[in-house]
């Protein structure tokens, strides 16, 4: 199973959602362990990782849409959160 953290800025941000919008964050947290590979590929100069972004919307998190950008590493079989993205 792969495992998922947040960086520090994520977490930061993650202090600042509403309780229902985490909740839908945290849920991508942990599929991220089952699917790393999930969500829409971005540009990536590191050809040791591959940069996703799953996007979540409003209806999916009780609140505004959120963008949660994370980085998977194959070779340590992680995925790091990089940033989360709130909507208006």
């Amino acid at each position: 199973m792969t495992h998922a953290f947040f960086s520090d800025s994520a977490e930061k941000i993650l202090t600042e959602l509403s309780r229902t919008e985490r909740a839908a964050v945290e849920r991508v947290r942990r599929s991220l362990e089952e699917i790393p590979t999930q969500g829409r590929g971005l540009p990536d100069a590191d050809p040791h990782s591959a940069s996703r972004v799953v996007e979540l919307l409003p209806e999916q998190t009780g609140g505004r849409g959120i963008s949660v950008m994370h980085r998977y590493s194959e070779d340590l079989d992680a995925a790091l959160i990089l940033w989360l993205i709130a909507g208006p």
